[in-house]
C-alpha cells in the first residue's frame, strides 16, 4: 500500500469511528473530550428539498436507483444510515431519504448518533416549538458540522411532525470509559444512570471487538508506537457503550411507535456489515426487550468517491444491503 493510500485509510477509519481526525490512536480520549461548540449558522430553511447530488446505488453485486431502494427500505422497521461525517453530499442525500419516506406517507422517527441523550428534554422542547433554536443549540452541544449538515434533517423532521431520538451517550461519559472503563457506571449518579444504556455487553472476542482492535491497532502503528491492550480494551468499550445506547434508543424507539419506520444515522463503522448497533439491536429484539418478536433493520452504505464510473459494487457488498456512492 503506498503512503498516500494508508493515509487516506487512517482518516476514513477516524471519520467512521466518529472520533474526528487525529494523529494517533493515543489522541481517541482527548477526542471524546470534545467541549461544548458554538451555535452553528443557520442551514437550509425547513422542508427546502436536497440538491442533487451525483450518485450511484449498489444492492449485492448490482446496481439499482435511489427510488428502487426507498421503495424497498420504506417496509422495514429500521433503516441504519451509514456515513462518513464530513462528506457534505451524504447528508444531501440522507435528507432526500427522509423526504423520499414523506412523499410515500411513511411516518418516521429520526434517530441522530449527532444529538445525546442528555440533550433530549430540551431537544423535544425545541421540537414542540416552546424553545427556540438557541436556546436547543446552547445547551446540546451540537457538532461543527450541525448548521449545514444536520439541521436540515432535524428542521424536515420538525416540519413534519416526526419525534427525534437523541439516541448517543454523553460525550463526557464516553470519554469517561475512555479512560477507566466500564467501571465508571457504577459511579454515576441517579440525574445520569438514565443517559447510558441498561445492558451493556462490551467483551471483545466478537467479531465487531475484533475489527475495531484491529483497525485501532493499525492506527497506533501509524503513529509510531503499539497501544497497550489494557488501552485497547478500554477504547473499545467507549466505542461499544456508544452502540449500546444507540440500540436501547432504537429499541424504545420502535416500542413507543409501532406504526413508524426508525432512521438512524451514524458514523458508517457503528452499522456496516450489520455490526455495533445494528447487531444489538438484534440481541434486544430476541432477548424481549422489544414488544415485537419480528424486526426488520436495513443498512444503507454512503461511501463517498472521486470516480463514479470506477465504482465496483462486488467489492463493497458486505457493508449494506445497499451501498450509495457519492461524489466527492
Amino acid at each position: 500500500m503506498v503512503a498516500g493510500q494508508s493515509a487516506r485509510r487512517t482518516r476514513r477509519a477516524f471519520v467512521l469511528l466518529g472520533l474526528g481526525a487525529c494523529a494517533s490512536a493515543s489522541a481517541v480520549a482527548s477526542a471524546h473530550a470534545q467541549q461544548p461548540l458554538a451555535q452553528p449558522a443557520p442551514a437550509t430553511p425547513a422542508g427546502a428539498p436536497a440538491s442533487y447530488v451525483a450518485h450511484r446505488v449498489a444492492k449485492g453485486k448490482s446496481f439499482t436507483d435511489f427510488e428502487a431502494m426507498l421503495r424497498d427500505v420504506s417496509q422495514a422497521d429500521v433503516v441504519h444510515l451509514g456515513e462518513q461525517h464530513d462528506d457534505r453530499g451524504t447528508h444531501a442525500l440522507q435528507l432526500a431519504v427522509l423526504e423520499g419516506l414523506a412523499r410515500r406517507g411513511v411516518p418516521v422517527v429520526l434517530s441522530l448518533e449527532m444529538i445525546e441523550r442528555d440533550a433530549q428534554a430540551l431537544l423535544d422542547a425545541y421540537l414542540a416549538g416552546t424553545v427556540p433554536e438557541s436556546a436547543f443549540l446552547a445547551g446540546s452541544r451540537p457538532w461543527p458540522n450541525y448548521g449545514p449538515d444536520y439541521r436540515p434533517l432535524v428542521e424536515f423532521a420538525k416540519a413534519k411532525g416526526w419525534p427525534v431520538v437523541a439516541s448517543n451517550i454523553p460525550r463526557p461519559l464516553a470519554s469517561a470509559v475512555s479512560r477507566g472503563g466500564l467501571a465508571v457506571f457504577d459511579t454515576l449518579s441517579a440525574e445520569q444512570r438514565p443517559w447510558v444504556a441498561s445492558d451493556n455487553q462490551c467483551g471483545t472476542d466478537t467479531k465487531y471487538g475484533r475489527k475495531f482492535i484491529g483497525l485501532m491497532t493499525e492506527m497506533a502503528g501509524h503513529g509510531g508506537g503499539g497501544m497497550p491492550a489494557a488501552n485497547m480494551d478500554r477504547f473499545y468499550a467507549a466505542q461499544c457503550v456508544k452502540d449500546e445506547v444507540m440500540a436501547e434508543s432504537i429499541a424504545r424507539a420502535l416500542d413507543a411507535h409501532p406504526n413508524a419506520v426508525i432512521v438512524h444515522a451514524a458514523g458508517g463503522f457503528h452499522v456496516e456489515e450489520g455490526l455495533g448497533t445494528v447487531e444489538r439491536v438484534a440481541r434486544r429484539v430476541k432477548a424481549g426487550a422489544v414488544q415485537r418478536r419480528d424486526v426488520r433493520q436495513e443498512v444503507v452504505m454512503f461511501v463517498p468517491t472521486a470516480d463514479l464510473d470506477a465504482v465496483k459494487p462486488s467489492e463493497n457488498r458486505h457493508l449494506g444491503r445497499y451501498v450509495v456512492y457519492v461524489h466527492r
